[in-house]
């Protein structure tokens, strides 16, 4: 992966004494009127809460206060008539200077965590904008062209999505691994572990600082790292008991290391990605049933009867397993599902071949584990 200048702040500087000058923060809003209203506001739950407001002088609005460490925040603006407007930042010690637009030019700057964050914050601006301009392009529903170019067309599209969408995850992954000991690591860490492999994972536990140790969701991502290991490729599967749609108790045993390749499928009848992957599933167990493969549905629906229409109209004839837990699915939980649909391809042996596997990447290495 590539490396970026910014991202090579170190811890110390990060915890530089500001002494007791605290914060100001200052900045100007597109489009805002003299006399509008700026929020300070934190995230509780899923919510925004209001935690302190500026009026807009002479173009510019400004927020004093002071902080113990750097905690990350939200300025919003809204005002009638006008498109609100919204940005992230890192309320510290210091000063601070925001520019708050409706592109992707939002900035704040001037104090060591927003300096980081800026930097890695204009690189996926930057890459957003691609993905917008290809999003945007007439060709993808230009009537002139046949069914055929224009499927063609859409697939080099996606094709240039997914590529960039990579090099997202790449460079938010090399912002974790970079500032993984200050509050900009912290915070990408706590957003985004559901999309790290448990390599990229493990080396950053120990770097966590101590003073994380008690954090709920650093706590949470720490045992998900172990649970993680313990459900890696390579590693034997871990067992679990659920019931059937009948009732019946049934194992992950029951099949798995019984001389089948078993894939176990995480799905919920609520997942739209799960439905539109589903096709592939009753694909391959048509064609590799009698062949040696087995699949084990495993459901995390919370109501018995949208489980069991979920089977009927997507027409799942393998067997299933729930506890109608939702995410607190026990045997997710054992193999850190964090996101659906989820696979677990695991060979006659009862060993982990490979995870997270779909499409047309998962019918090659079930053909392959079959043969």
């Amino acid at each position: 992966m590539k490396k970026f200048a910014y991202l090579f702040a170190t811890a110390a500087l990060l915890a530089a004494c500001s002494g007791n000058k605290g914060y100001t923060v200052t900045g100007t809003v597109e489009g805002a009127n003299d006399g509008d209203t700026v929020y300070l506001q934190a995230v509780e739950g899923r919510q925004l809460v209001k935690l302190d407001s500026a009026i807009i002088k002479q173009g510019t609005f400004t927020f004093k206060g002071q902080q113990d460490s750097a905690v990350h925040r939200y300025l919003t603006y809204e005002a009638a008539g006008k498109e609100g407007l919204s940005m992230d930042f890192f309320l510290e010690n210091g000063s601070t200077r925001i520019q708050l637009t409706s592109g992707a030019d939002d900035a704040a700057t001037g104090t060591p965590a927003n300096d980081i964050y800026q930097g890695i914050r204009s690189q996926l601006n930057a890459i957003q904008q691609q993905i917008m301009a290809i999003y945007r392009d007439p060709a993808l529903s230009d009537s002139t062209l046949t069914t055929e170019q224009l499927e063609a067309k859409q697939k080099e599209a996606a094709a240039k999505v997914e590529e960039l969408s990579n090099q997202t995850m790449d460079i938010i992954a090399q912002g974790i691994a970079q500032n993984i000991a200050n509050p900009v690591g912290i915070f990408l860490l706590k957003n985004n572990h559901y999309y790290l492999t448990v390599d990229q994972l493990e080396p950053l536990m120990p770097q966590i600082p101590a003073a994380y140790a008690q954090d709920e969701v650093i706590v949470r991502i720490k045992d998900n790292v172990e649970k993680m290991k313990a459900t890696a490729v390579g590693q034997k599967f871990t067992d679990f008991e659920m019931q059937t749609p009948d009732g019946k108790a049934v194992k992950l045993s029951d099949y798995a290391g019984k001389g089948k390749v078993v894939l176990v499928d995480f799905w919920a009848s609520w997942c739209g990605p799960c439905r539109r992957e589903m096709p592939n599933l009753v694909e391959a167990y048509k064609q590799y049933k009698n062949k040696g493969l087995e699949i084990v549905g495993v459901s995390l629906d919370r109501d018995a009867d949208s489980w069991k229409n979920g089977i009927k109209q997507l027409g799942i004839t393998w067997p299933q397993m729930s506890d109608l837990k939702y995410w607190d699915c026990e045997g997710a939980k054992l193999y850190a599902v964090s996101s659906i649909p989820h696979t677990v391809l695991i060979d006659a042996e009862g060993t982990i071949l490979a995870r997270g596997l779909h499409g047309e990447e998962l019918q090659e290495q079930i053909a392959e584990a079959l043969k």
